[in-house]
């Protein structure tokens, strides 16, 4: 079977005055869940002036193991209590887009 790697770019917009928290939760809780999971976590930005944004790029073997990462994320029961209590004032995303990239030429990965 072929292995094929996929990228993935997910971009949170936080609630009206949520980024603080959104950012707090994902550095706190998220990131040292990912690997757990099989998500391999690349980088994570934000802009230079607060936009209220948070970009992560992860990296998966394939389009199947990023469908069973993410479910399993999802998951998860201690995931599940601390996204509630996190979400006792209201959601703190707006919005998340998710891009899944696949390389298109291969040898031009640097990482």
């Amino acid at each position: 079977m072929e292995c094929k790697v996929i990228y993935e770019i997910r971009v949170y917009e936080a609630a009206e005055g949520k980024a603080p928290a959104m950012r707090a939760r994902f550095k706190e809780h998220v990131v040292p869940r990912l690997q757990r999971f099989g998500i391999e976590l690349l980088g994570v930005f934000e802009a230079p002036t607060d936009d209220g944004r948070l970009t992560y790029l992860t990296r998966f073997n394939s389009e199947d193991d990023r469908t069973k990462a993410w479910a399993a994320f999802g998951a998860d029961s201690e995931w599940r209590e601390i996204k509630a209590a996190s979400e006792v004032n209201g959601p703190l995303l707006k919005s998340q887009t998710v891009s899944v990239l696949a390389p298109a030429v291969a040898g031009l990965i640097l990482a």
